[in-house]
């Protein structure tokens, strides 16, 4: 698995918008701000989840975005997944994969497996509410000192 630029902007901006859901829509500028993404980019990349539909757009004055489902029904790998593709370390660990003279003796090929086996079980069992959740305690409990 390899999280790109893209899907690393993707997962914070969806992470904000969970944090702020319910509190109406944030502005592409204060998501910008937050997440510390260039606009254009985010612009793209925003408009990438509203079609994976994860985000919603509202247009006018007083528009933004928030999230077309509660956070607590998004998943890490959903994301991760509609983003930057499978997570798979390599190819042969798909099992319709027929790209390998090898593949049934490969030793290798089971520990990919295990690999992405784990990989999922923690992903696809993280949702956006889970995240929310954990940045506003650590939010919390970050003290300042001068």
């Amino acid at each position: 698995m390899h999280i790109t630029y893209k899907g690393d902007y993707a997962l914070k901006a969806v992470l904000d918008l969970a944090i702020y859901y319910g509190n109406g829509v944030v502005t592409i500028h204060d998501l910008a701000k937050s997440t510390d993404t260039p606009i254009k980019f985010l612009e793209q990349v925003l408009l990438e989840l509203k079609r994976g539909g994860f985000v919603e757009s509202r247009r006018g004055k007083i528009g933004g975005y928030l999230l077309a489902k509660a956070p607590s029904q998004i998943k890490l790998g959903e994301v991760i997944r509609f983003i930057d593709g499978p997570i798979e370390p390599i190819g042969c660990v798909e099992k319709k994969y027929t790209g390998c003279k090898d593949l049934y003796k490969c030793i290798f090929r089971s520990v990919w497996q295990d690999v992405t086996e784990c990989t999922s079980s923690i992903i696809d069992n993280i949702t956006f509410e889970d995240l929310a959740n954990r940045a506003r305690k650590q939010k919390e409990t970050t003290v300042y000192q001068i």
